[in-house]
């Protein structure tokens, strides 16, 4: 079994910060289509760990926004690609 971390981690090493935020990106957008919004990347800083998004459809203007950003959003990418140190809708 370790010798299947060590491949999955491995693999996740070989990806850019930006293709493995995408990958983060993938998994959270059902969640948000299923609710009538989306998100798109809009561009991934490596030296200053600044992700930046779009919030689309019911998104963009829903008033919980923020707390899916930071809450849902930011906190996922973080988990998963610690390089990251803050996501911010544009």
């Amino acid at each position: 079994m370790t010798d299947q971390k060590d491949a999955a981690g491995s693999a996740a090493a070989s990806l850019s910060v930006t293709e493995r935020v995408t990958k983060v990106l993938e998994k959270i957008r059902p969640y948000l289509q299923a609710d009538g919004g989306d998100i798109a990347l809009i561009s991934v800083n490596e030296t200053t760990g600044l992700v930046e998004v779009s919030l689309r459809g019911a998104c963009g203007n829903c008033p919980s926004s923020q707390m899916t950003l930071k809450g849902g959003v930011e906190r996922m990418i973080r988990a998963e690609v610690p390089e990251i140190k803050e996501v911010v809708a544009i």
